[in-house]
């Protein structure tokens, strides 16, 4: 009898055992077939942007296609003009598109999880009305043309500066005196950009208004220079704060309890949010849309952990941008890079946003 009992214990223990080996293996796998289609969709997402990348050099109002740009690639005989159109025209260009679609894309998902707000964007935080009241006040003072990006940065800055400094209280930032202090900012900003916008002249407004709805026309080496160093520095210490991220959309009483410094993390990421903000904003103008829904959309392709989300927003905001700003290049009139963002890119993003839920509910 007894060593029935014994026999059967063993029994037990071992289909315990092989259970949970079952199981483990079926976790194992899920996770590692998750941990592949992420990995294939973000390898996918970059082959398409080198893909649309190439398009961009070769897509405008000169007549110099692939062929040109093959020439221009492999060293063999090109001429002047091809070489002055896709090296210092279209080149300068279609990286000022990739590097501003990529600070929008990140900082919109850095600020997201640290406010804990799906609406929340780069421009939440006063930053767009701090560098457009600069920009317009600088238009009508008829300022040189090379103090227009480095007044919008200025201003996105010292925007966000007086944000965060009328939330900081007590040795700490509360999330909701953050937000209501970036909406009052923007709202006297805004208010003083009217002022100046009203008594301009009309060609002032029109270049102002070019400039706040977003435009990569004439982009040269030159806007590049004093911004490339910024934006890839914050982008690579944005992926510091992913997990950190994850914490932070706990409680902040859970958040402290497993050891994060919310005040520090949230000042962190608004600092490198801000000087992705200010950066590309200083390239570009206000290109809205980007920071506010590619977030969105990296979560739909790869879940809520930011180790994914944070790249997937990057590679996302690039390509966004890229593709607004060749699909503006085609009309007959130039359109602001902003505009087109906004124009296709909402539709596509509800289109996303319905789907997902009719998969939810069936």
């Amino acid at each position: 009898m007894k060593s029935l009992l014994q026999t059967l214990f063993i029994g037990w223990v071992w289909s315990r055992f092989l259970a949970l080996r079952i199981e483990i293996a079926k976790d194992t796998r899920n996770h590692i077939a998750g941990l592949s289609m992420k990995f294939i969709s973000f390898l996918g997402l970059l082959w398409i942007l080198a893909i649309v990348f190439v398009l961009s050099l070769c897509v405008g109002d000169s007549p110099i296609g692939f062929e040109d740009l093959w020439d221009y690639v492999s060293g063999t005989s090109s001429s002047e003009t091809t070489v002055l159109v896709i090296r210092d025209i279209r080149l300068p260009r279609t990286l000022a598109a990739l590097l501003t679609g990529s600070a929008l894309g990140v900082s919109g998902a850095m600020l997201q999880g640290m406010l804990r707000n799906p609406l929340a964007s780069p421009f939440l935080l006063g930053i767009s009305s701090g560098s457009g009241v600069c920009v317009v006040i600088l238009f009508s003072l008829n300022s040189l043309a090379y103090w227009i990006p480095l007044g919008a940065w200025l201003g996105a800055v010292v925007s966000a500066l007086i944000v965060f400094c009328i939330a900081y209280d007590q040795k700490r930032i509360s999330l909701e005196r953050l937000i209501l202090s970036g909406v009052a900012v923007s709202s006297v900003l805004g208010s003083v950009q009217a002022i100046f916008l009203l008594r301009s002249d009309d060609t002032r407004i029109q270049n102002s208004l070019t400039w706040l709805s977003g435009t990569l026309a004439g982009r040269e080496w030159g806007d590049l220079t004093f911004t490339w160093i910024p934006i890839v520095v914050c982008l690579l210490c944005s992926f510091v704060f992913a997990k950190q991220l994850n914490l932070a959309l706990l409680d902040d009483d859970t958040s402290r309890s497993l050891g994060l410094s919310l005040t520090r993390l949230r000042i962190l990421i608004g600092v490198c949010a801000t000087l992705l903000t200010s950066c590309s904003v200083c390239i570009a103008g206000l290109v809205g849309f980007v920071g506010l829904v590619i977030p969105h959309i990296a979560r739909l392709l790869c879940g809520g952990n930011f180790v994914y989300v944070l790249p997937f927003s990057g590679v996302l905001g690039a390509l966004t941008v890229v593709v607004g700003d060749l699909i503006a290049r085609m009309y007959l009139w130039e359109l602001p890079v902003g505009i087109v963002t906004a124009l296709f890119g909402s539709p596509f993003f509800i289109y996303l946003l319905r789907k997902r839920r009719m998969e939810g509910s069936v």
